[in-house]
């Protein structure tokens, strides 16, 4: 009786055991997920007035949402300069960070990275109407000032690859886009999609036929470096189904229309 008694209470212990653990990882499965982005990125993170309320939205937002489904957890917008995005992902105050970021050397230092889930167009340069025309080649930017947001490739091709330019680094691309009309700078290098975006909603802007490249690096999604967390399988799993079931081209005939009611 003894014997049955022990083992009892042994089988007891375990089961409570077992109960702990199985609540440990219920208290600790994340319910909510804290998107990182700069929202001032048509069609990829913009800012919407929508029934009087801020939205953000975009075909970067649409990723977050099925990656925050995928984990069966809500997901939380953190609006942050560019240049900050990895800063705050590394200090953990979000999980992940979608905001059209190609992979480079330094950004691969700073975290770890998602499989690709959308290519972006080359980059152009956007100048004011009628202006266009001067530029035949990177070399006549020389003494001109150029604007690119601050911590992207494309301040890169500014400071890199146009000899004698005078760079103007800004955080907002919103901003960016306002020098340039108000004659602060001569022209500014975005993103293709996004520059299409800004000249189809001003006409006093125009695009600089200059080739920069026959295609953008990737767009990827970061997250911390070694992924403590463990939600880089989640994500990538999101980003196949996306591809697979045409999702993204979905987005991005919902964030064309949205384009037009990007808050300034």
């Amino acid at each position: 009786m003894k014997k049955f008694a022990k083992l009892a209470a042994v089988l007891m212990a375990a089961a409570m055991l077992l109960s702990l653990c199985a609540c440990g990882n219920a208290n600790n499965a994340k319910k909510t997920v804290t998107l990182g982005t700069s929202a001032d990125y048509p069609p990829f993170e913009f800012h919407i007035l929508k029934d009087n309320k801020d939205q953000i939205v975009g075909i970067d937002v649409s990723m977050a949402k099925a990656i925050a489904a995928e984990m069966g957890a809500e997901l939380v917008i953190k609006d942050i300069a560019f240049d900050n995005l990895l800063i705050e992902l590394g200090q953990g105050t979000v999980d992940f960070v979608i905001a059209a970021i190609e992979l480079n050397d330094e950004r691969d230092a700073q975290a770890d990275f998602s499989d690709p889930y959308y290519t972006d167009m080359p980059p152009m340069i956007v100048t004011m109407k009628g202006n266009e025309g001067n530029y035949a080649s990177l070399a006549d930017f020389a003494a001109k000032t150029v604007g690119a947001q601050t911590g992207t490739t494309k301040a890169q091709i500014v400071t890199d690859e146009m000899t004698g330019a005078m760079p103007l680094m800004m955080q907002s691309v919103t901003e960016l886009v306002n020098s340039l009309v108000n004659g602060k700078c001569d022209a500014i290098v975005l993103d293709g999609a996004v520059a299409e975006k800004y000249i189809a909603s001003n006409d006093k802007l125009a695009a600089v036929d200059i080739s920069l490249g026959e295609a953008a690096e990737p767009y990827r999604v970061a997250v911390q470096n070694g992924d403590p967390d463990g939600l880089l399988p989640a994500i990538n799993a999101a980003i196949k189904k996306a591809v697979e079931n045409g999702d993204i081209a979905t987005w991005i005939e919902e964030a064309d229309a949205l384009s037009a009611e990007a808050a300034e």
